[in-house]
């Protein structure tokens, strides 16, 4: 299977604080995300909904080092996940989510 077989994508709403990308900063609001792996790892793409640019999202690729016989949808149901989470609070702003650090270890949640 090729790489643009296993990418998988899907729609979803961003926190206040949005999520942040490696070439515009933090983009909020309806996002779809793009995920697939490649050489070890699982690279994560976002746009704003219906858009025609990709941004890669900060922290991307994200290791794939022991995760098992997890499949491609599970680890792109993780980032959404990880990413739809609201940021810590700083001087009363939430901060972007990013991927820095994030772990695809099977029990990492």
């Amino acid at each position: 299977m090729s790489a643009a077989d296993a990418e998988t994508r899907s729609a979803f709403e961003s926190t206040t604080g949005g999520v942040m990308t490696v070439e515009a900063g933090a983009i909020t609001g309806q996002l779809e995300i793009s995920t697939r792996p490649a050489d070890g790892a699982l690279e994560a793409r976002v746009r704003y909904a219906g858009a025609d640019e990709w941004y890669t999202v900060e922290g991307s690729p994200a290791a794939l080092e022991t995760t098992g016989d997890l499949s491609p949808s599970v680890l792109h149901d993780r980032v959404v996940e990880h990413l739809g989470l609201p940021g810590p609070v700083v001087s009363g702003n939430e901060e972007p989510a990013s991927l820095r650090g994030f772990s695809l270890a099977p029990d990492s949640t």
